[in-house]
């Protein structure tokens, strides 16, 4: 089950991480381990779905469509 939805605030295609920001405003970061398989580039302003573990700030997935888990 994804947790929110976001709009992508930063992405280095170097390192594959950035953050991004909640529908409801909060900034969160994400590493390149928490992008899904089916992502290979993130644009700023993209809309993304996101999972985190519990109230944290950090991402643990990330999707651009709501994939069945």
């Amino acid at each position: 089950m994804w947790d929110m939805q976001g709009t992508v605030a930063s992405f280095d295609e170097t390192t594959r991480s950035g953050h991004l920001l909640t529908d409801q405003g909060m900034s969160i970061t994400f590493a390149a381990e928490s992008l899904a398989d089916h992502i290979r580039h993130l644009r700023i302003g993209q809309r993304v779905f996101v999972e985190t573990d519990g109230p944290t700030d950090t991402a643990s997935s990330i999707s651009i469509f709501p994939t069945p888990r």
